[in-house]
């Protein structure tokens, strides 16, 4: 089984890049923004406390992410492997998935990290919530705020990855293309 973390601070993009090595490599796409935004749209109890955490730019707690993606890892058994696209977060989580995913026999074969300047993620994110209406693309406060977050509290994942011998920096400039060359040529 074929397990990617794919990796990068809010705007790097995770899901456009997501979407094309999905298709790719036949894997399922899990990102915990999608899960979020699907229990916040249906008003459940989980998505109302994501988005009370969202709305902030601060991160959902640890054990409600991690037992949300563990219940979506569960319900795909035919699964040929998994993206996972905006988790881990923490160390804690990266300890707790391949917890997990060791359990099932299973482990995560890299974590691809793009690289973007901090300019370039506020314009991505700022022309994105013109078509997405997502509000927390459109304050630039929030924005900092999400940038600021991911520089002191998830950035540090990258070195649990580095120690296990899986990092891989991919440049997350130029075409759509230019960096979906880059990524199938770091999985390999």
């Amino acid at each position: 089984m074929r397990n990617l973390v794919l990796f990068g601070p809010p705007g790097a993009g995770k899901g456009t890049q997501s979407a094309f090595l999905v298709d790719h490599y036949n894997l399922v796409h899990l990102s915990t923004g999608d899960v979020f935004r699907f229990n916040i749209k249906g008003e459940t109890q989980l998505g109302k406390l994501a988005q009370s955490y969202m709305d902030k730019g601060e991160l959902v707690p640890d054990a409600v992410t991690i037992s949300m993606l563990q219940q979506e890892v569960e319900n795909r058994p035919d699964a040929n492997g998994f993206i996972f696209d905006g988790f881990p977060r923490t160390t804690a989580q990266a300890q707790a998935l391949d917890q997990f995913l060791e359990g099932r026999g299973d482990s995560i074969e890299c974590m691809l990290s793009l690289e973007v300047e901090v300019e370039e993620l506020k314009k991505r994110l700022l022309a994105r919530a013109a078509t997405s209406g997502r509000a927390d693309d459109a304050d630039i406060d929030v924005i900092q705020k999400r940038i600021d977050v991911y520089n002191s509290e998830t950035a540090p994942v990258a070195h649990f990855y580095k120690t296990a011998g899986k990092f891989k920096s991919i440049d997350g400039h130029g075409s759509l293309g230019d960096i979906t060359g880059r990524l199938v040529d770091a999985i390999g």
